[in-house]
């Protein structure tokens, strides 16, 4: 955990965010597979993290604002969890090291919330357990979240300290290697868990493991395939997006495409770099007081430029992409923000998180950009804007003769089996303008080839 005062200091800073009442925050119990005791890796409410860096289970805190005091509520260890678990230190000695003085079991905390009659600010529950806990605790008093402290939790935790830097930095560190492995190893004839597996072995060697289920697949038009059954063969293109996770909870999220082959055919290559401009051009577009609307924009224009130069698409490059023409190629965000959470603070709304509480487009693809709002310096976002062939949107936007000015759908079949590809970086935001985190992962056509040549000399 990071020293006492920096979580003093962050508790301080909510309580005169939000104001007058209590702050409740649960933290997160272990999750069973199948059975009670085989559990899941267990993680913590990353809001909990945050102001009260305990990483155990089954612990609660209350933040008094109007009696200026903060109590952690959690049970001791009895015999039966030591025999199975070791010693641990008590609850209260663990508060002290995050500058809480006060400590009580867990079955006072209903009766302090009811004593108390003030109102209670609690955040949306994810899990299942919180959302009962919830309703046992404060009864008819449950009502909706408190979109006050939502605001002041956005507010605090999107802009990361020097401490926070430090260790998303080292999971981006760790995510790279992931990459090059992940790069190097792949053949035909391997099949997919093969590559996860040894980037799974990577993150677990270095720290708390993934940041978020690996996914490493030869069908990269799947935004989201976590399905490792394939088999890789010649021709095909491998997607890896995996990240690594520090003991502290911080995430690292990074994306490569590159050839099952020692090098990319002549197509590969073509769209490969139409995306690494896309790339570029959202870069480019990073900087201190710039909506990342405008990054994305950035990255749509550049693949629609990319998409008329092929033939693929037609008309003013302007007119498809306010149109969302260019969403056949790009149905996704450019990115998100980054810390705690891999997508950080996604539990709390995007709505909040990423557009400062103002609505978001129902555009197609649009609608799927989860940060929009002005860039701050101390944001952590990633960046990858990716170029996806999708044969059932294609046979849906055809059957409806949807944007026919925009797209050439007799050319655009030609491509229906291609697949997908994306790269991703991940980017603080500074007072001058940005800075990539983590050493460079090969990005270029050159450097992805060399890496592939090297690892099939091994």
């Amino acid at each position: 955990m990071f020293s006492r005062e920096v979580y003093e200091s962050r508790r301080k800073n909510l309580r005169a965010a939000v104001g007058s009442g209590i702050v409740l925050l649960l933290g997160n119990s272990e999750s069973p597979m199948n059975f009670a005791d085989n559990c899941y890796r267990f993680r913590q409410d990353s809001s909990f993290l945050y102001f009260f860096g305990l990483d155990q289970p089954d612990l609660a805190a209350v933040i008094d604002l109007d009696e200026g005091r903060d109590i952690i509520f959690g049970d001791e260890l009895t015999l039966d969890h030591i025999v199975w678990m070791g010693d641990l230190p008590t609850v209260a000695e663990r508060a002290a090291q995050v500058g809480v003085a006060a400590t009580r079991p867990v079955a006072d905390l209903a009766p302090y919330l009811e004593k108390s009659g003030r109102p209670v600010h609690f955040l949306p529950p994810y899990r299942p357990r919180n959302s009962v806990r919830l309703a046992e605790l404060l009864g008819p008093r449950a009502g909706e979240p408190s979109v006050d402290l939502i605001r002041a939790v956005v507010t605090l935790r999107s802009v990361k300290g020097e401490e926070e830097i430090v260790e998303i930095e080292k999971a981006v560190d760790t995510s790279v290697n992931m990459h090059l492995a992940g790069m190097a190893m792949a053949r035909p004839g391997m099949r997919e868990s093969e590559i996860a597996a040894e980037v799974e072995r990577i993150a677990l060697a270095a720290g708390a493991g993934t940041s978020f289920p690996v996914i490493a697949t030869v069908r990269g038009e799947i935004l989201h395939n976590h399905h490792h059954g394939n088999i890789l063969e010649s021709g095909d293109m491998f997607l890896l997006d995996a990240g690594a996770e520090t003991d502290l909870g911080y995430a690292g999220d990074l994306s490569s495409t590159f050839p099952v082959d020692r090098t990319f055919t002549e197509r590969q290559k073509t769209i490969y770099e139409i995306a690494l401009a896309a790339h570029t051009a959202a870069v480019d577009t990073i900087a201190p007081g710039v909506p990342n609307l405008e990054v994305h924009l950035a990255a749509a224009r550049a693949i629609a430029v990319g998409m008329k130069d092929l033939g693929l698409m037609k008309g003013d490059v302007d007119e498809a992409v306010a149109a969302g023409a260019h969403a056949m190629f790009f149905p996704c965000g450019v990115g998100h923000m980054m810390g705690l959470d891999v997508h950080d603070m996604e539990d709390l709304g995007e709505v909040h998180v990423g557009y400062g509480g103002k609505p978001k487009s129902t555009l197609f693809g649009l609608k799927s950009l989860r940060l929009a709002r002005p860039l701050e310096p101390g944001f952590v976002l990633t960046v990858e804007p990716g170029i996806y062939f999708i044969p059932q949107l294609m046979d849906r936007w055809r059957a409806e003769n949807k944007f026919p000015e925009f797209l050439d759908y007799a050319e655009l079949d030609k491509w229906r089996h291609f697949g997908g590809l994306r790269n991703e970086e991940d980017y603080l935001v500074t007072a001058t303008g940005k800075r990539r985190l983590g050493p460079r992962k090969p990005l270029t056509v050159a450097e992805v080839e060399e890496v592939r040549a090297a690892g099939q000399q091994r």
